[in-house]
């Protein structure tokens, strides 16, 4: 491959690991989104924030009751996705990463995801999963990003990729296990990813991953979004449905148009 030496490294690095963790490629767009996100926040709960943005974030639980929070979750990914910048601004968190880990001629989901994960919350819970267990493709890579340090159960787990493998081997005697038998049964293999603000994840979602309780006494705020190669095959989610082109080159779009004489 015509990869050059650090390309080499972090394509090794992903397939070894299932994951990369770096500091995301574009401070100022992060901020920016953390920004937009405390307007939000504070403009949904009628406050003046005087916490510093990390302490307000981290704290949130102590402005919003448990019962109320996929409401005000759901309030704020409506609004962060209404920004016209703010899937751009995203994509340029990960851009250089992402053209050595997927190629230049993207295809992004449509609205960028957000998990609010309270201290103690039971109903914030994602199980075991994989994501092409329920027919994403293969091709695909989640970018994670956190508002806040993520340590802990404040974060996610991931099963890297040889784990995996032998989980796979015995899928077909697990017919009758429900997701918290598969988790108990991987629990010490999990890799726990340690993300402060300022670095992101791209992982490997054909990878089992998941939350557990937040047993910490902090809040986590992190956002998710998909990215693959426009050319690759895609799962049930289409192109036009849930991804749009957003990186296509002129030689590709030349050729998309062009019909024999």
């Amino acid at each position: 491959m015509f990869l050059s030496g650090e390309e080499q490294a972090l394509t090794e690095e992903y397939l070894r690991q299932g994951y990369i963790i770096r500091p995301v490629a574009d401070q100022k767009a992060l901020a920016w989104i953390r920004k937009k996100f405390i307007s939000l926040s504070t403009q949904e709960l009628r406050v003046e924030n005087e916490l510093s943005a990390e302490n307000w974030l981290n704290q949130i639980h102590e402005s919003v009751p448990v019962e109320e929070l996929n409401d005000f979750r759901m309030k704020m990914i409506v609004g962060i996705n209404a920004e016209s910048e703010f899937r751009e601004q995203y994509f340029n968190l990960a851009r250089p990463y992402l053209d050595t880990l997927v190629g230049n001629e993207l295809s992004m989901q449509l609205r960028i995801n957000l998990s609010i994960q309270f201290p103690g919350d039971e109903s914030s819970l994602l199980p075991v999963h994989a994501d092409t267990w329920s027919g994403d493709s293969p091709f695909e890579v989640v970018v994670w990003t956190p508002l806040v340090d993520c340590y802990g159960s404040k974060s996610m787990y991931l099963l890297p990729p040889e784990q995996t493998k032998r989980l796979e081997n015995t899928f077909a005697l697990r017919t009758d296990d429900s997701s918290e038998d598969l988790y108990q049964s991987i629990s010490d293999e999990v890799q726990w990813l340690e993300v402060k603000y300022g670095e992101l994840v791209i992982f490997n979602q054909a990878l089992p991953h998941g939350n557990r309780v937040n047993t910490e006494h902090e809040t986590r705020w992190s956002m998710n979004c998909r990215f693959k190669s426009v050319f690759t095959p895609y799962g049930d989610k289409k192109l036009g449905e849930f991804f749009e082109p957003v990186t296509l080159r002129a030689a590709s779009k030349a050729g998309m148009d062009y019909k024999l004489p």
